[in-house]
């Protein structure tokens, strides 16, 4: 079984986020795997193991996003692919095209990725991607059987749960709860330092820029305003409610 996984590399959940003229400033800070990303991985992992084949996980980014391919190679993936052009780099509709160029012409009969990722939660690139390649995908998906050609997939539906019954080859997005992603081993970091990483780029890909033009623009980046300590008010209940009306119509002006 040949396997994909598109994987992110993002800031850790615990950093200090600073915007400097609009842009998140990168300078110290610390990188991971999108967290969604490693059920995936675990996943591929785990079918390989059980049905034989190979797991390639697949990022774009910058060449920093290596340390993540590694991390993931280190998990058991077999071998990884950077796109590390920055001329490709854009939004969810321009990395979804990218990806595809990658995949599109290569023999796969899955692609795993998570489910969102955890600084932009958008949620797009997996379905994108598999409406590039004319295949079938579920999301938030936490549990998956594969039969033959036939997977049988759990997927999260607004607090139920929905089984599908799905032909390979399909896309599939993580959710948590798909299973308990591993820590890379000693043994596992020195066996991924060997292991191959593809780099590629835009001339590579055979991608002209008006094909991977970004859908939307940033306009404004900023940090939320701080909340302010609530107020509690006092005195008879009647004064209490005059006092309400007063601030909503005067001071928050919704009424």
């Amino acid at each position: 079984m040949n396997i994909y996984v598109i994987l992110k590399q993002t800031f850790d959940t615990e950093e200090k986020i600073v915007i400097e003229n609009e842009v998140i400033r990168e300078d110290g800070m610390e990188f991971i795997i999108n967290p969604y990303d490693e059920y995936a991985i675990e996943e591929a992992i785990r079918l390989r193991d059980e049905f034989g084949g190979e797991v390639t996980v697949l990022t774009v980014g910058p060449g920093r996003a290596e340390n993540a391919l590694r991390t993931a190679l280190a998990m058991g993936a077999d071998k990884g692919i950077i796109v590390d052009d920055e001329t490709v780099f854009g939004d969810e509709f321009a990395i979804s095209k990218v990806l595809a160029s990658v995949i599109k012409n290569r023999p796969y009969d899955m692609i795993l990725a998570g489910n969102m990722s955890i600084d932009n939660g958008s949620g797009q690139i997996g379905p994108r991607l598999a409406e590039e390649l004319g295949i079938p995908h579920v999301t938030s998906v936490t549990k998956v059987v594969v039969e033959g050609k036939t997977v049988t997939v759990t997927r999260d539906a607004e607090g139920d749960q929905e089984v599908i019954e799905i032909s390979m080859p399909l896309l599939i997005t993580a959710q948590q709860g798909l299973n308990e992603p591993r820590y890379p081993s000693l043994p596992g970091i020195m066996k991924a330092k060997k292991k191959p990483i593809e780099r590629l780029n835009q001339e590579s890909l055979g991608l002209q820029q008006d094909e991977i033009k970004s859908k939307t623009v940033i306009i404004h980046q900023y940090l939320p305003l701080k909340k302010q300590s609530g107020r509690v008010l006092t005195g008879e209940l009647t004064d209490q409610v005059s006092a309400l009306v007063n601030m909503l119509r005067n001071e928050v002006k919704v009424i």
